[in-house]
């Protein structure tokens, strides 16, 4: 993967950059180890910043892929204590995104394999099954099950997402052992070709 960049910070879908080459988005329960996965498969320890207070930061963050992608990384939810118009504020912003970005070319779903497709994570799938949105769902801290008890899950997520949104693909992963990365940079780097295929044979808008 590409040597990846911090480039910029939303608050406001009027603050995005304008649509142009793939992202890769990255959501999840903000405990789900979100930045350190994003962390691990960048090989940046610091790139995207681990919190310590869950649900704190509420911003779309974009990081650069030299001129190739973006990774971008979604608000956690899931937070407890927060305020419910910040979570208003999640549902609208992050919501926004999912349905409408032109450039989104999937959404990486962050779930701990100890606790996978939670109601919430559910909500998700339900916002991009209903959006067309391409998904890879990373089943993160790995390491903290068993050999076979990380099978096992991997193995009910595969059978419930095949009900919940077919065509996604699952994995485990291990931002602590390294394990998993080069499964999932293999998945993002396929994902983003295949939306820039799809750009490219769109049909160009009437007067162009």
């Amino acid at each position: 993967m590409a040597r990846a960049a911090y480039a910029l910070s939303a608050h406001d879908p009027r603050e995005l950059p304008p649509p142009g080459v793939p992202e890769i988005a990255f959501a999840g329960r903000s405990n789900a180890g979100k930045s350190s996965a994003i962390n691990a498969l960048t090989g940046r320890r610091r790139l995207a910043f681990v919190s310590k207070a869950p649900g704190r930061t509420q911003l779309i963050n974009f990081f650069a892929l030299g001129d190739r992608a973006y990774l971008v990384d979604l608000p956690g939810y899931g937070f407890a204590g927060v305020p419910a118009e910040v979570r208003r504020h999640w549902d609208f912003l992050v919501g926004g995104y999912v349905a409408e970005r032109p450039s989104l070319a999937a959404v990486v779903i962050v779930m701990d394999a100890r606790h996978p497709l939670t109601p919430l994570d559910e909500r998700l799938i339900d916002w991009l099954r209903a959006a067309g949105r391409p998904a890879h769902i990373l089943l993160t801290k790995a390491d903290k099950l068993s050999r076979q008890a990380a099978q096992v899950t991997l193995k009910q997520v595969r059978e419930r997402a095949r009900h919940l949104l077919p065509d996604a693909s699952v994995q485990l992963f291990s931002s602590l052992k390294g394990e998993g990365i080069d499964e999932a940079i293999e998945a993002l780097t396929r994902l983003a070709e295949t939306q820039m295929r799809t750009t490219k044979t769109k049909a160009p808008a009437k007067g162009e």
